[in-house]
């Protein structure tokens, strides 16, 4: 028998594996890509674009890139943990001087779901058993995250009935009453993703309170540092729970606020009681990666190490930063005008008070369809809207859609 013969009489292996469904935001994403009609706008993948609708490269990048081409001498492997300088980069804009750097076992990571992912693994193999609690809602992908780390996930309650504000109180009454001593629980450190809903300063000193009374792991996930109020006021809650907690992990990505999306550009650090705790940790976290993906990237981190050493480009950068803020700050606040000049649409005036990239606009499921399959505007089925990807310019286009669907 040859081996074709022999291939063809062996059992198919694959051909019983079923079609997995797509991916709620980036099925959406394929979709647009696919939609023919010239009159269309995408507000469902969370990435941030500017005027012409372009997510653009930032100044302060180009320029580092350049400094780069000229200076790098080697595309050999990093370090398991990572590039050396952009760890102690980022351990500053992160941490600052809230904890000692002795107690911070920090490794490089792909992305903040690489980070997530690290963070899952090491939850589960280091701190069994242990449950994640996760805010309802939340990222759609945190949950598959955890699972396919080996993670058990339970929810609490976050969002309000009203789906525009938080229910703090049903947020502190689950964390109370639902974890035991060891759980960790997931917090959005800023620009909560899907709804924009975030705690105030004071709920936050709270939070941090139930969490650390509790005895309960943080596990803050901080995408989106200088999007919502600035580079400092986004870190209060993070800093606020590392004040009352002794033990954390933090997710930091680097896509939104460098714009760095395709090079996946983030890092995991867990801050530990002492430094022997935390190089035991560190130890641990470099197994999972050894096994993992082995080794990190290197241009994306050079890229932002190279900015935040140099003075001239972490202000220009500041300022990029700054401009990307204020241009969804004012998306937000053209889309709330333009609602209001439409007849019967409801009042929109509460997203004034979500931060971040996203919103819960309050639409249905099935709202959210028509509007895609009658106008060719992409949002989630949960009402999530991307406000960085409205297009200023076809913004009465935008609300007389949106109130269409609404009538």
């Amino acid at each position: 028998m040859t081996a074709t013969e022999s291939a063809t009489a062996a059992p198919h292996r694959f051909d019983s594996i079923p079609l997995a469904p797509p991916d709620a935001i980036l099925g959406l994403t394929e979709a647009f890509a696919a939609d023919t009609r010239s009159e269309k706008m995408n507000l469902s993948v969370g990435v941030y674009k500017d005027a012409s609708g372009v997510t653009p490269i930032l100044k302060c990048v180009k320029e580092a890139e350049k400094q780069l081409i000229e200076s790098e001498k080697t595309k050999g492997y990093l370090p398991i943990n990572g590039q050396p300088d952009y760890r102690s980069q980022v351990q500053q804009l992160v941490f600052g001087d809230h904890v000692e750097s002795d107690r911070i076992a920090m490794v490089q990571a792909p992305g903040g779901t690489g980070a997530l992912r690290v963070a899952g693994e090491f939850l589960a193999r280091q701190c069994s058993p242990t449950r994640v609690f996760l805010p309802s809602p939340t990222w759609a992908n945190h949950n598959a995250i955890m699972q396919s780390a080996g993670a058990p996930v339970e929810s609490y309650t976050y969002l309000a009935d009203d789906r525009r504000s938080l229910n703090f109180e049903g947020m502190l009454s689950d964390l109370r009453d639902k974890t035991r001593p060891g759980d960790a629980v997931l917090l959005h450190a800023c620009c909560h993703n899907p709804t924009g809903v975030d705690p105030t300063a004071e709920q936050w000193q709270e939070i941090a309170r139930v969490v650390s009374s509790q005895g309960l792991i943080p596990v803050l996930d901080f995408a989106y540092q200088g999007f919502g109020d600035g580079l400092e006021a986004d870190a209060v809650g993070l800093h606020t729970v590392l004040d009352k907690c002794a033990e954390a992990i933090v997710c930091s990505s680097y896509s939104k606020n460098f714009g760095l999306y395709s090079e996946r550009v983030g890092a995991i650090a867990l801050v530990a009681s002492n430094p022997a705790a935390a190089s035991a940790s560190l130890s641990q976290l470099k197994v999972l990666v050894r096994s993992n993906y082995s080794n990190p990237p290197r241009h994306g981190a050079a890229i932002v190490a190279t900015i935040l050493a140099d003075e001239e480009l972490t202000r220009l950068w500041k300022t990029e930063l700054d401009e990307m803020r204020i241009r969804i700050t004012q998306l937000r606040e053209k889309f709330v005008e333009g609602m209001a000049k439409q007849a019967g649409a409801p009042d929109f005036s509460f997203l004034l008070k979500q931060k971040g990239m996203f919103s819960y606009s309050g639409l249905t499921a099935m709202q959210a369809d028509e509007l895609r399959t009658k106008y060719g505007v992409y949002v989630v089925g949960s009402g999530r809207i991307n406000v960085a990807g409205m297009d200023e310019d076809r913004m009465d286009w935008l609300c007389g859609a949106v109130a269409d669907v609404l009538s």
